[in-house]
């Protein structure tokens, strides 16, 4: 089952109309008594919710929809996580039949286990489109005859799904603290009670990532354990040692530290068995094939059965995937860091230019995923001109980055030859880009503010590039599409033309990049009108500062896309 995104909004109550996503038929499902009732789609994702489940489920009914009925709701006795092969639930779902049972549980918004009764029948969430409806009770769970914890023996088939488990969940994030998140619930409580994760640095120290513990149904972070650690011996012999040496991994208690500690590392160790009341434990190296990354241990203290080599033998695969997957969103966001910093060192400092106010602003992307190739820039010109550009090379990655710092320094040398015109200008870039760079793709405004008769021309060329905004004291905007032209980049030669306007006092000329007005569901035409409304509201406000105001007023929440802004106000 896959998490997907709703597109509706609870019911406002009992009684009221249910909400839809894709396209499924509007119905009702107020008042059932006593019971929760979900409808889910063909990939499982919860598509209908009452109000009664959001109430027993403690969770908005905003929460609930899109989201996948298995992952986000479903858990075993002790709170631990359940691969979909062992959903009861799923097998009358996908059979397309009905189906009831006892004693299973659902984690609440709050992250407590509710015990409920069920029933799972098959129907239409549209027009051929199939579905389940899912009923659901509260009951009283029956006393277990001993303390509520998973058997410690394990069969290799639920050994085989939970390390499947394990690759997936992992491997859906390259966020490292999403990553331990995840990690953190896939093995409390199902194999232990505590679980605590050390994690060596990029300067190479050792932090305590964390110490979780299971407690009454929730997980809960020992914050005041979670510490910078000592250095690591490299001649002490002690388990935890070992491990972020990636040594090799053990079974070990409280009396595996009852001796003269070795090391700090080592006194570290006894407090942590002191706080926790930890009886036995087994600890793992997170490795890579290049290095080590950190190390994992997990503990009993409720439950009597010790750890066993079986179990050691588990966490060892557990803690080599996990290894792995840290390691991936390290290097991930290392390169992400790079590419930022990239942008950031290439945004040039604006010029002060005498009778011209400027401003600027850039945002990066929300997520790694998504460094891009966005910039700005702004330098003088002999006989007290200005050149102006914005930019976006096509791209989210590192190249782009790279590739924009080549298009950049590109267009300043050829701007400094005043005799040609911006559109000429554009296109030297253009053969230059298809010769140099490895399929850069760009799209660019360059332009020239010109003192003229004590005001100002504009000269400007683009490349593919949105138009840029002109607002006038009075409030009146226009976009300025003159001088369109194909993006750099395509190896299709062209001849960009030239646009003049000579700028009316205390007018406002803004440049932006497609991140600012590009939305999902949504045209570029409404972004763009967008962005005039605002900008006109704007237009008394002092220029400095503009950008950030337009920036958080115009961007979609949704938009995931870096931004880079530029603006120029003429004097009265």
């Amino acid at each position: 089952m896959n998490e997907g995104r709703s597109a509706g909004h609870a019911a406002a109550g009992d009684g009221g109309p249910s909400v839809t996503v894709d396209g499924a038929r509007r119905r009702h499902l107020g008042d059932l008594s006593d019971a929760g009732a979900l409808v889910v789609d063909a990939q499982g994702r919860i598509v209908e919710v009452n109000r009664r489940a959001a109430n027993l489920l403690r969770r908005p009914a905003e929460e609930l929809l899109g989201r996948d009925a298995h992952d986000l709701l479903h858990r075993g006795r002790s709170g631990e996580t359940l691969p979909p092969s062992v959903c009861v639930m799923r097998e009358p779902f996908v059979a397309g039949r009905t189906a009831q049972g006892e004693e299973e549980w659902f984690e609440r918004g709050d992250g407590s286990l509710m015990p409920i009764s069920w029933v799972v029948t098959a129907c239409r969430t549209g027009t051929e489109r199939r579905g389940a409806l899912v009923l659901f009770h509260e009951v009283t769970a029956c006393p277990p005859a001993e303390p509520a914890h998973p058997s410690p023996a394990m069969s290799e088939l639920d050994r085989l799904a939970l390390l499947a488990e394990t690759t997936t969940r992992l491997t859906s994030t390259l966020d490292a603290d999403e990553t331990l998140r995840q990690l953190i619930r896939l093995v409390v409580p199902l194999l232990a009670d505590w679980v605590v994760i050390d994690l060596l640095t990029e300067e190479g120290g050792v932090t305590r990532a964390a110490v979780v513990h299971h407690e009454n149904g929730v997980l809960r972070h020992r914050r005041d354990l979670e510490v910078p650690m000592p250095p690591v011996p490299q001649e002490s012999s002690m388990p935890l040692s070992r491990a972020l040496r990636g040594v090799t991994a053990a079974l070990i208690g409280p009396s595996t530290y009852q001796g003269e500690p070795d090391s700090d590392v080592a006194v570290m160790q006894r407090k942590l068995f002191q706080a926790t009341g930890m009886h036995s434990a087994c600890i793992a190296p997170m490795r890579t094939v290049r290095e080590v990354v950190g190390a994992m241990t997990l503990g009993r203290s409720e439950r009597p059965v010790p750890f066993t080599g079986a179990d050691l033998v588990l966490l060892e695969d557990i803690a080599r995937r996990a290894g792995i997957a840290l390691d991936n969103a390290r290097l991930y966001e290392r390169q992400r860091r790079v590419a930022e910093t990239m942008q950031r060192h290439l945004l040039p400092q604006l010029p002060r230019v005498p009778g011209l106010e400027l401003d600027a602003c850039y945002l990066p992307a929300p997520h790694a995923s998504d460094v891009g190739g966005d910039w700005y820039d702004a330098f003088a010109l002999p006989g007290g001109a200005i050149g102006l550009v914005i930019g976006d090379v096509v791209g989210h990655d590192l190249d782009a980055a790279a590739g924009m710092a080549q298009v950049c320094n590109m267009l300043r040398a050829y701007a400094a030859d005043l005799e040609e015109r911006p559109s000429k200008i554009l296109n030297r870039l253009d053969q230059a880009v298809s010769r140099i760079t490895e399929t850069t793709m760009a799209t660019v405004i360059f332009a020239r503010v010109e003192p003229l008769d004590g005001g100002w021309r504009l000269r400007w060329s683009s490349a593919g590039h949105p138009p840029p905004l002109l607002i006038e004291s009075d409030g009146h905007s226009r976009y300025l599409e003159e001088a369109g032209g194909l993006l750099l980049g395509t190896g299709i030669g062209t001849e960009r033309q030239d646009a003049v306007l000579d700028l009316p006092p205390r007018a406002t000329l803004l440049f932006y990049t497609d991140g600012l007005i590009e939305s999902p569901g949504h045209t570029l035409d409404e972004g763009m009108a967008r962005l005039r409304q605002h900008a006109v509201s704007l237009s008394h406000h002092p220029l400095p500062g503009l950008c950030d105001l337009l920036l958080a007023a115009v961007r979609p929440a949704n938009n995931e896309d870096d931004v880079a802004m530029l603006a120029l106000r003429t004097p009265g």
